[in-house]
């Protein structure tokens, strides 16, 4: 594997506005139904998504969502997440942040996490890991997506990625498999109490 570097992204993004088809493609559908199901039941005050990419995702995150910030690592990708958000006014918004950085607000109700971790150094997931923890509030729900198979531009391998990534974060969580296929894997995790970790399911 050769990771792919954020101007790869960006070019990726300039070149081609749904470059993975995940506003056309019938797999895709099905998975963003599972994250947006796996928020659990009713609207959620603060919501933050990571790696929004063109907004795919936002959108159908949108109206489960009194506040959303969608964050994007880069230019291209930002400006498609806040046209796929335009009309939701306000209450959702496109933010372009690259991970580990600064959160947008300090505490969130649910964080949502879909295509990224992989992409990550380790180190710098680790530390995503811990602002992800410190900004979720106590009970608050973090959605986890991700491939369970390797594609050829990821910085770290898929198979337990998300098993790492809770792990990393010190906490303990509540672990449910919202769905899983295949190629991806959906976890809905709700956040305890800190400093004690329980094993997650694989994925």
């Amino acid at each position: 594997m050769r990771a792919i570097s954020l101007a790869g992204f960006e070019r990726t993004f300039a070149a081609d506005p749904d470059p993975w088809r995940t506003f056309s493609d019938r797999d895709e559908a099905v998975k963003r139904d599972a994250i947006v199901h796996a928020l659990g039941a009713g609207a959620h005050g603060r919501v933050l998504e990571l790696a929004a990419g063109n907004g795919s995702n936002s959108r159908a995150l949108a109206t489960r969502a009194l506040r959303l910030d969608a964050t994007e690592a880069t230019a291209a990708g930002t400006r498609l997440v806040a046209a796929a958000l335009a009309h939701r006014g306000g209450r959702a918004r496109a933010i372009r942040l690259a991970v580990p950085g600064r959160f947008p607000r300090a505490r969130y109700d649910a964080v949502v996490v879909a295509e990224l971790l992989y992409y990550l150094t380790p180190r710098a997931m680790a530390q995503t890991a811990h602002d992800v923890a410190r900004a979720l509030r106590p009970g608050g729900t973090l959605v986890l997506a991700h491939h369970r198979i390797d594609f050829h531009d990821f910085a770290q391998h898929a198979a337990k990625i998300q098993r790492l990534f809770l792990a990393t974060t010190g906490h303990h969580w509540h672990v449910r498999t919202v769905r899983r296929s295949q190629r991806w894997v959906v976890l809905g995790c709700r956040l305890a109490s800190a400093r004690r970790h329980v094993a997650p399911p694989l994925g």
